[in-house]
């Protein structure tokens, strides 16, 4: 981990650099995969799923049996965890469903709003090094909340070709019946181009590894939309003197075992609590399973000694952190300094792992900065607003001047007469 004290403004936009991905001939590669699997269809996955998984799949797409029999294949335990996560994000997604307000902009112009849904959706889900179930109610949810007519899913299979029963019970449970064995950039591909099993869809979700980043961005050229760039998984950890350094040791090592590539960043006003702080993370590092890959991450992570909060916060918004943890008396105060931030933890008690599971907010979060300017997923990433207005007779009087006058002036003469010949 990288110690700073101090540290003058200067040299912040070097503190706030992400961990630079290897991509050297990275986009020739998403390009030839995407390439083969167009020609190639269900063909190039099966072929891909042994290169790359080292899997002998036979059938792409789930039989209905094997995602009925995941049932008996997890813990009660779990599906009551699954359960409880379900009923807490539905409640918080299902309060973003608009009412339709029309709005009389002028006496007889009535202008609304209204969401439709996008028909037909992708969800990726990562299922290597951890299977990530949660991530299938994150995006599940909102799309069938949205109402959007077709959601399918990819996922890698394991060595022997399945995919892990918890994400097909928690698919199951959210209504996805067309789950396909298949990851990585090729299944981006094919849900780009459809396969004979694969639908294509229209916007594809979810996070991956950095091959599913650049196959995400790649699909874009083909009229895809995609949630947003999403890299490795990153938090921000602010502390005062009333912040327990054992708690934002765990949430910062609960990030940084995510990848080797994940980036933790914690900033202190209070050298104490910072130099606990670095002796707990050490500590609770040792006793992590996923350590080597946490050590990893902790090698390309700051943590900082700064003069005050607001300093803090300032610093934090150039930062831009898929998650924000304020571990302060005053949270409530600092509030409104925040700018740039995908989801944001307040107080001592507010672990970060409970928006990764189950507290209802979405996990789903824009990384490497780009939380300045995308927003996490939520019930508005499946639908698209389409704008209405009717215009009476009245309307198009008290309004029609106003539009003559204004096209006559960009030299738009067609546009003015569309008035014109209407109000003669």
């Amino acid at each position: 981990m990288k110690i700073n004290k101090y540290p003058k403004k200067e040299i912040w936009s070097e503190l706030v650099k992400r961990p630079v991905l290897k991509r050297e001939q990275l986009t020739e590669l998403i390009a030839d995969i995407f390439d083969e699997v167009e020609k190639n269809g269900d063909q190039a996955l099966i072929a891909f799923n042994k290169k790359f998984d080292q899997a002998t799949v036979e059938n792409i797409q789930v039989s209905e049996e094997g995602i009925e029999s995941s049932e008996n294949l997890i813990s009660e335990e779990l599906k009551l965890a699954i359960q409880k996560a379900k009923e807490n994000i539905t409640k918080f997604h299902a309060s973003q469903i608009p009412e339709i307000k029309k709005i009389e902009t002028i006496q007889g112009v009535i202008c609304w709003r209204e969401n439709r849904a996008i028909e037909k959706v992708g969800i990726y889900i990562p299922g290597g090094t951890a299977p990530l179930f949660s991530t299938v109610l994150m995006l599940a949810i909102p799309a069938q909340l949205a109402g959007c007519k077709e959601i399918i899913l990819c996922t890698p299979p394991d060595k022997n070709g399945n995919i892990n029963p918890a994400i097909l019970y928690t698919a199951k449970l959210c209504g996805i019946a067309k789950i396909f064995k298949t990851g990585g950039a090729q299944a981006i591909a094919a849900m780009t181009f459809g396969t004979k099993s694969i639908p294509n869809v229209y916007k594809i979700f979810g996070p991956g590894n950095q091959y599913v980043v650049a196959a995400k961005e790649f699909a874009q050229n083909y009229n895809v939309a995609i949630d947003m760039p999403a890299g490795p998984s990153e938090v921000l950890v602010i502390a005062d003197e009333q912040a327990i350094p054992k708690y934002c040791a765990a949430d910062l090592l609960s990030q940084a075992e995510h990848g080797s590539d994940s980036q933790v960043i914690f900033l202190s006003t209070n050298e104490k609590i910072f130099n606990q702080t670095i002796e707990e993370t050490e500590k609770q590092l040792k006793e992590l399973p996923r350590n080597e890959f946490a050590k990893e991450a902790l090698k390309n992570s700051h943590f900082i000694l700064l003069n005050s909060l607001d300093e803090a916060l300032e610093f934090s918004n150039l930062y831009a952190p898929e998650h924000l943890i304020l571990a302060l008396d005053d949270y409530e105060k600092y509030i409104p300094k925040i700018q740039n931030a995908g989801s944001v933890f307040l107080g001592n008690y507010s672990c970060e792992s409970a928006g990764d599971y189950a507290s209802g907010t979405n996990h789903t979060l824009p990384t490497n900065g780009f939380a300045k300017n995308y927003s996490g997923v939520s019930l508005d990433s499946f639908v698209k607003k389409i704008t209405f207005q009717n215009l009476s007779k009245e309307g198009l009087q008290n309004l029609g001047k106003t539009i003559e006058i204004m096209a006559e002036a960009e030299g738009l003469l067609a546009h003015k007469n569309a008035v014109s010949i209407r109000l003669k």
